[in-house]
């Protein structure tokens, strides 16, 4: 029996529910007997009951459970069965959308919006132009905040997004009149996406204010651009922000710290400030760059049945492991972000300022489904070297640093990030 069959039946159960409570009547169809019609009238007749009140009228054909059909899945199995047998419309009954409708409504029970289902169309798109160098749409990172709310985490400097007025916290409720409430987190992302020269409505609350607005924008071709130097050649402090990892992120990295120390720079601030991730091997190799060679761990992943995986520290790539570090964090910094605050803080290599991060450190994979979608399943979640799980706890700063005016908060994270370098290097 395919697999789809169980997913099928599943929001059966549903509807059928939703039905008995709206008081609907039994109807004759060509499979069923006259008795159950006429048994459900002699008992609303004799009880002098309303029919909104239905009885409950044993079929004289029981259903009974395929051997496939898990045991406590078999009241799911009735109900699809009785749906298709009593059900007034059968043309109502369209397996497709009942399947995908059903997988969602499993998927809710879980709590866990990094699990989540793709339809066969999202899968058949594609998304590896972000690893190539570029794509095409508005321009921002973007996350599933714990009420499965689109979170803006940055928009990409210089892009449509950012010039149309999008903001770190802005939540995105619809993509050209299409509520994204309930879609998983590519299915979302991919009504924004477009061609080039093409143009997306989105309702945005922003943040702090009482009522969403519609904003405009025009997609265009997206420079994945991931490192940013933030202070001018030659200054005390060298202020590299990183806005993502992609696989060519480690390299230029490499290149601005190598530079950055070259030309005297005495310290290093990396601002990680509304990082929402991105590859696990780009980060594994950052974290290289500036650890110990008696540091071992970057992190492991734990999964359900308890087994672990370590992920060493590649000492062949350290290039800065002496220099003063000091990283900048906030409530956006998410996933392999936090998986890079976590070792260097573990390791004592780095002091981490600004608030308490995201909390997204689960390992998901992709399962193909024999409709053409997918299921993608959390299996794990990752661990800093010292055992803390990050998966809805996040990374705590050493030194946190706060404030209502997200402007001000940002200047005070960097002085304090300033300020932690000059004091690390005077006591030195």
């Amino acid at each position: 029996m395919k697999r789809c069959v169980s997913h099928v039946i599943f929001v059966s159960l549903v509807l059928l529910t939703l039905a008995l409570t709206s008081g609907c009547s039994l109807v004759k169809q060509e499979n069923q007997d006259d008795g159950d019609i006429n048994q459900a009238s002699e008992k609303t007749e004799a009880s002098g009951e309303s029919p909104n009140f239905p009885q409950s009228i044993s079929p004289n054909q029981p259903i009974v459970r395929p051997d496939a059909v898990p045991e406590d899945l078999g009241v799911i199995w009735e109900s699809w069965s009785y749906l298709l047998r009593d059900y007034v419309d059968p043309t109502q009954l369209k397996g497709e959308e009942f399947s995908e409708r059903a997988i969602r409504a499993m998927l809710t029970v879980l709590g866990d919006p990094q699990t989540s289902y793709l339809s066969p169309s999202i899968l058949q798109g594609s998304f590896q132009d972000v690893f190539r160098g570029n794509f095409e749409g508005i321009g921002a990172h973007v996350n599933m905040n714990r009420q499965g709310k689109l979170v803006i985490i940055s928009p990409i400097p210089g892009g449509p997004a950012e010039k149309a007025g999008i903001k770190p916290g802005d939540i995105i409720l619809e993509a050209d009149g299409e509520n994204l409430e309930g879609l998983s987190l590519l299915e979302a992302v991919s009504k924004i996406r477009g061609p080039k020269g093409s143009t997306v409505k989105l309702l945005v609350k922003h943040l702090g204010a009482l009522d969403p607005v519609l904003i405009e924008i025009i997609r265009d071709k997206i420079p994945l651009i991931s490192v940013h130097l933030r202070s001018q050649p030659g200054d005390r402090f060298a202020h590299i922000r990183i806005s993502q990892f992609y696989p060519n992120t480690p390299d230029a990295l490499k290149d601005m710290v190598l530079k950055a120390i070259e030309d005297g720079s005495e310290g290093i601030i990396l601002d990680l400030r509304n990082n929402d991730g991105g590859t696990l091997d780009s980060v594994i190799n950052i974290a290289s760059l500036f650890l110990r060679k008696n540091d071992d761990l970057v992190l492991y992943v734990e999964k359900g049945d308890g087994s672990r995986t370590n992920w060493q520290v590649r000492h062949e790539l350290t290039i800065a492991d002496e220099i003063p570090l000091v990283m900048l964090i906030n409530e956006r910094s998410a996933s392999s972000s936090e998986v890079l605050a976590g070792a260097l803080q573990d390791h004592e290599r780095a002091t981490i300022i600004g608030e308490i991060s995201f909390g997204k450190g689960s390992v998901n994979i992709l399962r193909p489904l024999s409709n053409g979608g997918g299921l993608y399943i959390t299996i794990a979640h990752w661990h800093t070297p010292n055992g803390r799980q990050i998966h809805g706890k996040g990374i705590t700063p050493d030194i946190e640093i706060t404030h209502r005016d997200s402007r001000e908060k940002d200047v005070l994270q960097l002085q304090a990030a300033i300020n932690e370098l000059e004091r690390i290097l005077d006591s030195s």
